[in-house]
């Protein structure tokens, strides 16, 4: 059966881990898939994974919606879930409405995710939700606001941690169904974990959230790049091309194909 958001807050009730793990197209959705993961989310990191951008501001909504269709034809029974790029969402609830509209109804994704826990995106999430939007909420290192904040810890004072607590409540208080905490210490995590009724996810924020999530290239090893939290268990980056640089001698050899 198909994963809910429901099913994801009584897995937190139940204390079973929840597995989410970021997907770009068809053929890495259908492996993920049927390996049965909670969670596949369509992160706007595609657009430095897949599309070679140096941070995540560039990629557009109709980019992620393309994105997200090829990944919804390979996913049966994990809960879908799509970012919503960068100004996308921000003007006003009235935009997040439209953008958000058309992320379930292109797509056929169950939820979308939106970064930041402010007042106005605290009210955004409560109007997504009243249309009968889910909402994945995210907090602390929030990449969309990287000319503002780097791609350094969060929460690291005692005013940070208040904020990025505050933040959090406000979330769920707005109706989301679970959060992102990204790259905060993890103290920060377990006390948002343990305040909140909604399943946390963890990225760089340690093992106290009641799910992690990482960036699929990163967990293949295809990242040219990857942060310092993130863990590779596999280097699929040299296995590539190592079968490709051997199936260019076999070529050039006249050993492809056989006579």
């Amino acid at each position: 059966m198909p994963v809910t958001p429901q099913q994801l807050i009584q897995r937190k009730q139940q204390e079973r881990p929840i597995v989410v793990l970021t997907a770009w197209d068809y053929a890495i959705a259908q492996i993920l898939d049927q390996t049965g993961v909670d969670v596949i989310l369509v992160g706007d990191s595609l657009a430095m994974v897949a599309l070679g951008y140096e941070t995540t501001l560039p990629i557009t909504l109709d980019e992620m919606l393309h994105h997200a269709k090829a990944v919804r034809r390979g996913v049966k029974n994990a809960l879908l879930v799509v970012d919503l790029p960068f100004l996308s969402y921000q003007e006003s609830p009235q935009q997040a409405l439209h953008s958000a509209g058309r992320v379930l109804k292109e797509t056929g994704a169950q939820a979308v995710k939106l970064e930041g826990g402010y007042p106005a995106i605290a009210e955004t999430v409560s109007r997504l939700v009243q249309a009968g939007i889910p909402v994945m909420g995210h907090v602390g290192l929030t990449p969309q606001s990287v000319r503002q904040l780097g791609f350094k810890q969060q929460g690291k004072s005692p005013e940070a941690s208040e904020r990025i607590l505050s933040e959090a409540i406000a979330l769920e208080q707005a109706g989301a169904f679970a959060i992102v905490i990204e790259h905060v210490p993890s103290d920060l995590a377990l006390n948002i974990t343990q305040k909140l009724t909604i399943p946390t996810i963890g990225i760089g924020a340690g093992g106290h959230c009641d799910g992690q999530v990482l960036v699929t290239s990163d967990v293949l090893g295809l990242s040219t790049w990857k942060p310092p939290f993130a863990k590779s268990y596999l280097d699929l980056h040299d296995l590539i091309k190592n079968a490709v640089q051997a199936f260019a001698d076999e070529v050039r050899s006249h050993q492809f194909p056989e006579s």
